[in-house]
């Protein structure tokens, strides 16, 4: 029986870190000294130390940034401008990621290219744009994943999976890229500030194959949590992506784990699953899934380290953690991955550490 395995995954990240320059700008925007308190106040319980990001971070956040500067109080960015900074240098970062899973020699034995991606759009699409770069053949299968939020790398690795067990000599390249700096919002709100605390940039990049070395992926369900569609969007505006995120999410996430009876365990209990990978959307948003499931305080650890680490990366950040998870030591393990993207959607997959 055929079984598709991730055999390897590489991560890429900007060089520069703004987390610190973000929460010395942002409150500066607020309407007044008690939305700053809050601010700080809830900032401090964010559970995030750094994110990173394709701008500098004068040009970032900076009040008075000079004339090159991305984001000037009065004067945020079109979104022509903001998908140029997306063309420019998504590509690059996603190339970076890809060539650190050491694919040089083996181009031409690449047969598919998945890209998932919701934060920007550019035709010839990233998938042509990154085939050119790393010399991939001709006959290469593109896929390209968009604008299914910080769920979607889920999809395209339930894509790959297909692919291998259609064929089991095909060799699939996944790639997750996400600019997520690119869509900050001018704002004097603070519960819409507080929700671009949480984003940064990333790319993975994952080797999927019938070769049985890494994570066997196992079954993938995705599961609509029901009245819920309008508490996670994500919009095309005059100026970015304009994201809302509702403060009610990781209270219905937690009733809908407490109420799913089995369904998303496929009818096991938690204490099958030795690890658990989980998409850190927030430290909300893990304590919700902690509570929903009453799982362990020790359970989630590398889902929150990847967070604390590079911020939500959106769907890119589930496959940082699935990567911290293939480095421990030890094989034989069951994972269980679980991502939340609007709908509002639980996309999970089980799966076994081989190696």
């Amino acid at each position: 029986m055929t079984v598709a395995y991730i055999n390897r995954i590489q991560t890429a990240l900007p060089p520069h870190d703004v987390h610190d320059a973000f929460m010395n700008f942002m409150p500066g925007s607020l309407a007044g000294d008690k939305e700053r308190r809050v601010f700080d106040r809830m900032a401090s319980r964010a559970g995030i130390e750094h994110r990173y990001s394709v701008l500098h971070k004068d040009g970032l956040v900076e009040a008075d940034a000079p004339a090159g500067g991305f984001y000037r109080r009065g004067a945020y960015p079109t979104t022509a401008a903001r998908m140029k900074i997306y063309e420019t240098n998504g590509p690059g970062l996603a190339e970076a990621a890809v060539l650190g899973l050491d694919i040089d020699g083996e181009q031409d034995r690449i047969t598919h290219l998945i890209v998932a991606s919701c934060t920007g759009f550019v035709a010839p699409g990233i998938d042509q744009l990154l085939a050119r770069r790393l010399g991939l053949r001709g006959d290469l299968q593109r896929t390209v994943v968009g604008f299914m939020g910080c769920s979607a790398a889920i999809p395209a690795l339930r894509i790959a999976q297909a692919t291998v067990l259609a064929d089991p000599e095909a060799r699939v390249l996944v790639v997750n890229l996400e600019l997520c700096t690119l869509h900050l919002q001018e704002t004097a709100d603070v519960q819409t500030a507080l929700s671009f605390l949480l984003f940064g940039d990333g790319c993975a990049a994952a080797l999927v194959t019938g070769d049985e070395t890494g994570i066997a992926l196992g079954d993938f369900l995705s599961t609509l949590i029901p009245d819920s569609e309008d508490m996670i969007t994500w919009h095309v505006g005059d100026h970015g992506f304009v994201m809302y995120l509702s403060g009610q999410v990781p209270g219905r996430i937690a009733k809908a784990l407490r109420d799913d009876d089995g369904g998303l365990l496929r009818g096991e209990g938690t204490q099958s699953i030795d690890l658990w990978a989980v998409h850190g959307g927030g430290r909300t948003i893990l304590d919700a899934v902690e509570s929903g499931l009453n799982l362990a305080p020790q359970a989630l650890e590398t889902s929150r380290g990847v967070l604390r680490d590079c911020g939500n990366m959106s769907s890119a950040t589930i496959m940082f953690v699935l990567r911290r998870i293939m480095e421990m030591d030890g094989g034989g393990q069951r994972g269980m991955a679980m991502a939340f993207g609007p709908g509002m959607v639980a996309e999970t997959f089980r799966f076994t550490k081989v190696s």
